[in-house]
């Protein structure tokens, strides 16, 4: 099985979220007028230590590739995560 897969985008709750074991993982973003802001990611503990926070990470930055949105990476993680991965770097302005 592969997670990414199974990661659903709730546009009105403003998340992607993926449900593990019956635990909810999300990345919680909010629009702006330069594009999108990542403000968090959270992975319960219960599952944690699987690359999930990676996973919606990677899958959300996908989607703001897809939609031509510039990230705001409020979130702590989600700013480390592009910086090891430059390849995503250019979604940052």
């Amino acid at each position: 099985m592969t997670v990414g897969e199974n990661i659903s985008h709730q546009p009105d709750g403003r998340r992607f979220e993926l449900s593990v074991d019956g635990h909810i993982c999300q990345l919680v973003y909010s629009t702006t007028p330069e594009g999108v802001s990542f403000d968090s990611v959270r992975v319960p503990d219960a599952v944690g230590g699987q690359g999930l926070a990676g996973q919606l990470t990677r899958h959300a930055l996908d989607w703001a590739r897809s939609e031509k949105l510039k990230v705001r990476p409020t979130c702590p993680y989600v700013a480390t995560w592009i910086q090891r991965h430059h390849d995503y770097a250019d979604l940052v302005p």
